[in-house]
C-alpha cells in the first residue's frame, strides 16, 4: 500500500511540473499505457499513470472556472452567498462569494473587495451586486507567494470589487442551517463579549472557527520567529489532539460504565470522530482541515474495523484518501508539512526510541523532527527559526492540552452556561497572556531566526534522504552516507556577479517600484513598493522574501527615490528587519529620524567591486516630488544601466541639458512606470536605452504604460518589458554580454495568468 500511495503521488506531483496541461489526447494515450500496465499485471506501476490522469483531469476543470479575458473589466451583476467569513480592515471588506446567478462565464466562486463602505457582509448572506471582475493575477517573484497557484488550489477563479454601493442589495439572511452562519454568531457574539481584550478576542476566533484575520501583524511576527505558526492555524495537530483528549476520554468514560459491547476501542473511535468532524465544520472546513480530517477518519476507520494495521499503512490509506478527494492539495505547502511530519513521527517512534523517560523521548523527538523538517522549510522560506524546537516544546501543549479546549469550552458555555463563560475565559486570557510574553520575548532575541539561501529542489530533496539515513536505526549499513547527502544543501552559495559586473533585478510589486541591484559582494535596494494595508507593504512581502532567499541578510544602500506611496511604502518594514548602512532619499523628513536617512544629490558617486554608482539628481529643487526623484546612473566597464523614479519631462530635460551623451545607457527603468508626462523623445535620444523596463501593475487604474510612450520606445528600437507580464525582471550586465529573464517565463506553471 505505501509504495501505491507514493507512485500515485508521483504520478500527481508529476502534473504539476506542466506549464501547459496536456490535452485530451494525450491523457488517453497515459489511460492507455495504466491499462497496458494493468494487463501486464504491474498492478502497481499503473498508480502512476492514474495519479497523473486523475490531478491532469482535476486541474482542466479548475481551468475551466476561470474568468474569460472578455468579461475583464466589466459591469457585471452579480447574486449568490457569502461563502466565508469576510475578512475586514479599515478600508475595505473582502470575502469569497459563491454565484447562484450572473451572466455565462462567470465563475462559481469569486474573491471580492468592498471597499470605503459603512457595512459588511456577513457569512451567510444572500447578495445581488454590481461587480468589475478580472483574471486571477498577482506579483511574482522569487522567494514569494505564488497567490495565483494559492488561488487557484481553493477554486477561486476571478477577483473583483464592488462597483456601486448605493446597489448593493441584501436579498436575505442566512438559513439557520448555515455553518458559515454560525461561525459569524460565534465571531460577532466573542467581538460583543470581550471588547476590550483584542488580542484574545482574535486568538479564541483563530483556534475554535479558524478566522485569524483579527490577529495582529505583530502577533504573526512573533509566530513567525518562534516557529510557532502552526499552532494558531487550524491543523491537523489541533484537530488530531483534540480527537485524542476525546478517545482516551470515551475510553475511561467506558471503563468507568462496566459495558463491555461493543469493544471499547470502537466506541471511543467513533466518539472521537463525531467529535473531530464537529470541529472541523466548526472551523470552516477549510482544505487544510479537510486533509487532516481524512487523515483522521482513516486511523479511526482502522481501528472501528479492527484490523491490525501498521502506523505506515494508515498513513498510505489517508495519502490516497487526500489525493483522490483533493488532487490539487499538493499544492499547497500545509500538504507536504503535514504528511511528512507524521511520517517522520512515525519513522522515529517505531521501535527506533525508548519511552522510559518520556520527557526525554518527547524532547528528543521534537528536536529530530524538527531537524529532519529543515529541509522541507526551507523550500517554503528561507528563514528558520532556531529556537522553535525548545519553544514548541512548551507551547504545543499548552496550547493543545489546555488553551484549545479551554476555548472550545469558553463557546459552548457562552450559550449554556454564560457565567461560566467568564471564568473559562479568564484562565484562558491568562494562559494566553503566559505564552505571549514568553514568545514575544523569545522572539526579539538576536538568534532566534537565521536566514539560509534557499538551495535548488534537488539539493533539499537529497538533504531529506539524508536526514532519513541519519536518523535510521544505527545498525544500518551506509547510515553515515546521510551526512554527504545534506552537504550540498548546506554548504550552497547562490550565484553572485563576477568583478566589475551587475545582477539587477526589478521586482513584481504591482503598481510600484521595487528593485535590487547586486555587485559581487554588495546590495543596493531602489525603492520599496507600497504600503497597502496596516499589516502589509511590499517590503515584507516582496523584497525581504527575495534578499533572504539570495541568502542577503543586510543592505549596503537604500534608495528611497520619493515620498510617494508606490516607492516608499516598504522603507520602513526593511529598515526594521536588515542592517541598512546607508540611506539616500530625496524625502528624509518622511522617513524617520531614527532610520538617520541622508539626502540624495547630483554628485554622490561610489565604486563597488569595479561598477561605478552616480547620482544624476536631484541638484535643486524642481517644486515635485516626482521631479525631485533621486537618479542613479550605474556603469559597467561594458554597460549601463539607469533608474528615474518618478520624473516627468521637466526633470528629463534638466538631465538632458547637463548630462547629454553622458546619459547613455543600455538599460532604462521607464520613467513614472510609463506614464505620458515621462520619457519625452529628447530624453530617449540621449539615453539610447536598448531595453525599457517598466514597472506598472496588471490593469492598473492609470493605464500605465500609455500607448504613446511604447510607440516612442519602438521608435528609437528599444525592446520593452513589463512587470506585469514578466513578473521579476532580471538583468545581468556582464563583461560581455547582458542577459535578461523574467520570471514568469522561467518558472511558469500551469495555473499562472498568460495574456
Amino acid at each position: 500500500m505505501e509504495l501505491s500511495a507514493l507512485l500515485f503521488l508521483s504520478g500527481n506531483v508529476l502534473v504539476q511540473q506542466f506549464s501547459v496541461l496536456p490535452d485530451g489526447y494525450c491523457l488517453l494515450l497515459v489511460m492507455l499505457s495504466a491499462g497496458l500496465l494493468i494487463k501486464l499485471k504491474q498492478f502497481r506501476v499503473a498508480f502512476v499513470p492514474l495519479g497523473f490522469v486523475w490531478a491532469a483531469l482535476t486541474a482542466h476543470q479548475y481551468l475551466a472556472q476561470q474568468l474569460p479575458a472578455e468579461l475583464e473589466g466589466l459591469e457585471l451583476t452579480i447574486a449568490g452567498v457569502v461563502a466565508d467569513l469576510p475578512k475586514a480592515d479599515a478600508n475595505r471588506c473582502r470575502f469569497d462569494f459563491k454565484l447562484e446567478d450572473g451572466p455565462p462565464g462567470v465563475p462559481e466562486f469569486v474573491r471580492l473587495s468592498w471597499y470605503h463602505s459603512e457595512q459588511c457582509v456577513k457569512a451567510g448572506q444572500h447578495w445581488r451586486f454590481k461587480v468589475k471582475l478580472k483574471r486571477v493575477h498577482s506579483v511574482y517573484n522569487p522567494g514569494g507567494l505564488d497567490y495565483e497557484r494559492v488561488l487557484f488550489a481553493e477554486g477561486i477563479g476571478a477577483t473583483g470589487y464592488i462597483r456601486d454601493s448605493a446597489a448593493a442589495v441584501l436579498l436575505s439572511q442566512a438559513g439557520w442551517w448555515s455553518l458559515d452562519a454560525l461561525r459569524q454568531t460565534i465571531a460577532d457574539r466573542l467581538d460583543r463579549q470581550w471588547p476590550a481584550q483584542p488580542q484574545i478576542t482574535a486568538m479564541l476566533k483563530a483556534l475554535t472557527i479558524g478566522d485569524g484575520s483579527g490577529i495582529s501583524a505583530e502577533d504573526w511576527e512573533v509566530f513567525r520567529k518562534t516557529g510557532t505558526i502552526h499552532l494558531m492555524v487550524i491543523s491537523g495537530s489541533h484537530i488530531g489532539l483534540i480527537a485524542g483528549l476525546i478517545y482516551f476520554s470515551a475510553l475511561k468514560l467506558w471503563a468507568w460504565s462496566g459495558r463491555l459491547q461493543p469493544s471499547p476501542p470502537k466506541f471511543a473511535a467513533i466518539t472521537a470522530f463525531l467529535g473531530a468532524l464537529g470541529y472541523a465544520l466548526l472551523a470552516g472546513f477549510s482544505i487544510p482541515v479537510q486533509r487532516a480530517f481524512i487523515m483522521l477518519s482513516v486511523a479511526f476507520l482502522a481501528i472501528i474495523s479492527q484490523r491490525n494495521t501498521r502506523p505506515m499503512q494508515v498513513l498510505a490509506m489517508a495519502l490516497m484518501a487526500v489525493l483522490l478527494a483533493e488532487p490539487l492539495a499538493v499544492l499547497a505547502p500545509g500538504f507536504w508539512l503535514s504528511f511528512i511530519a507524521v511520517f517522520i513521527i512515525i519513522y522515529l517512534t517505531t521501535g527506533r526510541m525508548a519511552w522510559n523517560k518520556p520527557w526525554l523521548a518527547a524532547l528528543k523527538l521534537n528536536c529530530l523532527t524538527s531537524l529532519a523538517m529543515t529541509p522541507l522549510l526551507l523550500t517554503i522560506t528561507p528563514q528558520i527559526s532556531l529556537i522553535a524546537p525548545l519553544v514548541n516544546m512548551v507551547a504545543v501543549p499548552l496550547v493543545s492540552l489546555l488553551i484549545v479546549p479551554l476555548s472550545l469550552l469558553t463557546i459552548i458555555s457562552l450559550y449554556i452556561l454564560p457565567f461560566l463563560a467568564e471564568w473559562l475565559c479568564f484562565i484562558d486570557q491568562c494562559l494566553i497572556k503566559v505564552m505571549m510574553q514568553l514568545l514575544t520575548s523569545l522572539a526579539h532575541w538576536p538568534y532566534a531566526t537565521v536566514v539560509m539561501a534557499q538551495p535548488p529542489l534537488g539539493y533539499l530533496v537529497l538533504a531529506l534522504l539524508g536526514a532519513a539515513l541519519l536518523l535510521a536505526p544505527p545498525a544500518l549499513p551506509g547510515r553515515s552516507l546521510g551526512w554527504v547527502l545534506t552537504i550540498p544543501a548546506l554548504c550552497f552559495v547562490p550565484d553572485k556577479p563576477h568583478y566589475g559586473a551587475v545582477h539587477f533585478t526589478l521586482l513584481d510589486v504591482g503598481q510600484g517600484l521595487a528593485s535590487v541591484v547586486r555587485t559581487a559582494n554588495h546590495t543596493l535596494v531602489y525603492d520599496t513598493g507600497a504600503k497597502f494595508s496596516s499589516a502589509g507593504d511590499s517590503g515584507k512581502t516582496v523584497i525581504l522574501p527575495f534578499l533572504w532567499q539570495q541568502g542577503i541578510a543586510s543592505i549596503d544602500t537604500l534608495v528611497v527615490s520619493h515620498g510617494d506611496n508606490d516607492h516608499i511604502g516598504g522603507a520602513e518594514s526593511l529598515l526594521e528587519a536588515v542592517a541598512v548602512s546607508r540611506t539616500l532619499t530625496s524625502v528624509p523628513e518622511n522617513l524617520g529620524g531614527q532610520f538617520k536617512p541622508q539626502k540624495c544629490q547630483a554628485g554622490q558617486s561610489w565604486i563597488w567591486d569595479g561598477v561605478a554608482f552616480n547620482m544624476l539628481s536631484p541638484e535643486t529643487s524642481l517644486g515635485s516630488e516626482n521631479n525631485d526623484s533621486c537618479v542613479l546612473k550605474i556603469t559597467t566597464p561594458k554597460s549601463a544601466l539607469l533608474l528615474t523614479g518618478d520624473i516627468e519631462t521637466l526633470a528629463e530635460s534638466r538631465l538632458v541639458e547637463k548630462y547629454g551623451a553622458n546619459l547613455q545607457s543600455d538599460v532604462l527603468i521607464a520613467p513614472h512606470h510609463g506614464s505620458k508626462t515621462s520619457s519625452g523623445m529628447a530624453f530617449l535620444h540621449a539615453v539610447k536605452p536598448k531595453l525599457v523596463l517598466i514597472p506598472a501593475g496588471y490593469r492598473n487604474p492609470f493605464g500605465h504604460p500609455h500607448a504613446p510612450v511604447l510607440k516612442r520606445y519602438k521608435s528609437i528600437g528599444a525592446q520593452w518589458k513589463t512587470s506585469a507580464e514578466g513578473g521579476a525582471i532580471t538583468v545581468q550586465l556582464g563583461p560581455d554580454h547582458a542577459l535578461v529573464e523574467t520570471y514568469r517565463e522561467t518558472e511558469r506553471k500551469y495555473w499562472h495568468f498568460e495574456e
